[in-house]
């Protein structure tokens, strides 16, 4: 190992917090995963300091991910091959769970795995959220406008239709959570999503109108219970559309079931059987026992949180915006993601996401901020940066880009954001006084086209206001940075412009005699398909350009071929990521799709290894991409180059549909 190796390998370890800190370590495509022993040990700024690393991510708990780029598996070699590291322990992914697993006492590894189980089961699916969210936020505004009365009964046909477009995805929102939740846990998903499907059916809804039930209202709820008797036996009859703890509480039941049938059957009728034996006794268990108590159990939650809102609205307006700046980058918000939805169910109507959006808000004005500074110091790099995860923030109300992209790596950011926080969430507390707080109707991403949702929508739309113009303003005002990462920055800026001009005075000036960039390499489309912006991925690490400029590929075709001439630098034995180098020095990673490293090889066949030489067009792999989508995860082929920093822009060269081997990006010096 050359000496400068080991002294990032070295770095990166004294970083972690050095080899004792180190319970368990493992890499995917482009990050070194640990767990840790003391999370409080870590050195972010150090980290985030060495050249090889573009990003130090907490995971929640003890766990940490470093990101490297195509480079990692040889980062991740040389850290082993560090005498220090000869008692540290290098795993598996699927190692590091079992080992967590195992733990029964000391760190609550059961809170980790629930946290984890709740992401899961939401994550896939934010997409389909959004995009309802997007249509009821569309119908809210005729609706402001008096164009379109959307809560008369007899409006017109067609915004009925309309209303079925954000509907469904609502009303078989239990579904999805329990399909999630059952890939999460290993089993057939359709099982969980059956059983859901099953209370939803227009059968089971019939049940409440037969003239033997019996319907009593719940007074603080203002809902009607009804039970019937099934077999003999009481059957409370719930409405389980939009509902979530029903889903997540009857998954982990049926997962034990169907694992439990897997053991005492023959492998030899597994498909028939296994599938066919938890239905038959997870269905009358969620009807009869499940079901209930999880309304129940959202119902009580929902009603004590009300109770909180309508006697402590100012404890609660402040309070809800305070916790989700910690909530969000651990995945810890999901449980209050989960109550929005029961609220909407019983109550009709949802508390929470008003003052949320005091703190999505914050979280943009924070990222404006940055933008400001950016332009006016001509930091390019923080300016794309900044831009991109402003334009998620404002137009999608989603917070990730912001938060892993430029928050969490300046220790600055977050005290300003939270006076943001706290002066929207005043706000909403003070002029929500008269209305009993904000409350919508609809489940939101809380985005500047989200606001005709929330009523009153004066006194929600001033309070978001106030939370992104006080973290703007603090943010621009006092900067982000401390006096040394202040210099730093202003350095590589500098240093950029100085690099720049070297150039120009020996490239051949253009046709007008003016000096232009020299073309370094081109690169081109992995896969067949049409491309997608790099920001759009689901990905917060790739979209945010902690791995590289680059893009994103919607597969059309089996085949993931080379986009450059070079060398296989890095090839995942998963077959689902490969780190290539051209001569000149361009360093590309092509990943194929999202989390697929927990396909452990399932639907790829691998055709080339390390250290191969590549041509443009070359196959790497072949890929089951319907494999791919039946597991769950995102098929987008992703290719950036891991070294953008090293050259003076990587340009895009195409849009729309792209044919494997065309042209997409051009790296220029």
């Amino acid at each position: 190992m050359s000496t400068t190796r080991q002294e990032t390998a070295k770095a990166i370890l004294d970083g972690i917090g050095g080899a004792d800190n180190i319970a368990s370590f493992t890499h995917c495509a482009t990050r070194l995963r640990f767990e840790l022993n003391d999370v409080k040990k870590v050195d972010k700024a150090g980290l985030e300091k060495i050249k090889k690393v573009m990003g130090a991510v907490p995971q929640g708990g003890n766990h940490y991910q470093v990101v490297i780029g195509g480079d990692v598996a040889s980062v991740f070699d040389d850290m082993n091959a560090l005498p220090e590291m000869k008692g540290a322990k290098a795993m598996s992914n699927d190692d590091v769970k079992a080992a967590q697993r195992a733990k029964a006492q000391g760190k609550l590894p059961w809170l980790d795995a629930f946290f984890e189980y709740l992401s899961d089961s939401f994550r896939p699916i934010l997409g389909v959220l959004l995009g309802a969210s997007l249509i009821i936020a569309f119908a809210a505004v005729l609706d402001a406008l008096k164009i379109v009365d959307f809560r008369a009964a007899d409006k017109p046909i067609s915004w009925v239709f309309v209303d079925a477009m954000w509907h469904s995805v609502f009303y078989f929102l239990p579904v999805m959570v329990a399909f999630n939740a059952g890939k999460k846990l290993r089993i057939d998903p359709w099982v969980p999503g059956s059983i859901m499907f099953a209370l939803l059916t227009p059968e089971f809804l019939s049940l409440s109108k037969n003239a033997a039930t019996v319907c009593t209202t719940n007074e603080a709820l203002g809902t009607d219970t009804c039970k019937a008797t099934i077999f003999g036996l009481p059957m409370l009859l719930q409405g389980y559309g939009g509902n979530v703890f029903v889903p997540l509480i009857m998954a982990a039941v049926a997962a034990a079931a169907y694992k439990f049938f897997q053991k005492i059957i023959p492998s030899a009728v597994h498909m028939v059987f296994v599938p066919f034996l938890t239905l038959v006794v997870m269905i009358p268990l969620t009807a009869f026992l499940i079901g209930p108590f999880g309304v129940w159990l959202g119902n009580e939650i929902g009603i004590g949180l009300s109770w909180m809102n309508s006697h402590a609205p100012f404890v609660f307006a402040i309070l809800i915006p305070m916790l989700y700046p910690f909530l969000v980058p651990l995945g810890l918000h999901w449980p209050l993601n989960a109550l929005m939805l029961v609220n909407i169910q019983t109550l009709g109507y949802d508390f929470i996401q008003g003052p949320m959006g005091a703190w999505n808000f914050a979280c943009f004005g924070a990222t404006a901020g940055v933008l400001f500074l950016s332009i006016r110091d001509k930091d390019t790099e923080m300016r794309q940066t900044s831009a991109s995860a402003l334009a998620a923030g404002l137009l999608g109300g989603i917070s990730e880009p912001s938060l892993y992209g430029i928050h969490l790596r300046f220790k600055r950011i977050y005290p300003r954001m939270l006076v943001g926080c706290f002066a929207g969430g005043l706000t909403i507390a003070i002029l929500g006084m008269a209305s009993d707080g904000v409350k919508t109707s609809a489940f939101v991403f809380t985005s500047l086209l989200t606001i005709p949702v929330f009523s009153p929508m004066l006194t929600y739309a001033i309070s978001i206001a106030v939370a992104f113009f006080v973290a703007f303003a603090l943010i621009a005002f006092t900067d982000y940075r401390t006096p040394e990462e202040k210099a730093e920055a202003l350095a590589r800026i500098n240093g950029e412009d100085e690099v720049v001009e070297e150039e120009e005075v020996v490239v051949a000036p253009a046709a007008g005699g003016v000096a232009t960039l020299t073309k370094v390499a081109a690169v081109a489309a992995p896969a067949t398909g049409q491309l997608v912006q790099l920001k759009e991925l689901s990905d917060a690490a790739f979209a945010s350009g902690a791995l590289g400029d680059g893009v994103g590929i919607k597969p059309a075709e089996a085949t993931v071929v080379s986009p450059i001439e070079g060398t296989v630098v890095t090839a995942m034995k998963t077959g689902h990521a490969y780190g290539l180098k051209t001569d000149e020095g361009v360093e590309v990673l092509v990943h194929i799709g999202v989390d697929t490293v927990k396909m452990k090889g399932e639907g790829f066949e691998q055709l080339v290894h390390k250290g191969d030489r590549v041509t443009v067009g070359q196959p790497l792999a072949k890929v089951d991409f319907d494999a791919v989508r039946a597991a769950g995860y995102d098929d987008t082929v992703i290719m950036t180059v891991t070294n953008t920093k090293k050259f003076a822009g990587v340009v895009p060269a195409a849009s729309g549909a792209v044919t494997a081997g065309d042209e997409v990006l051009t790296v220029e010096n």
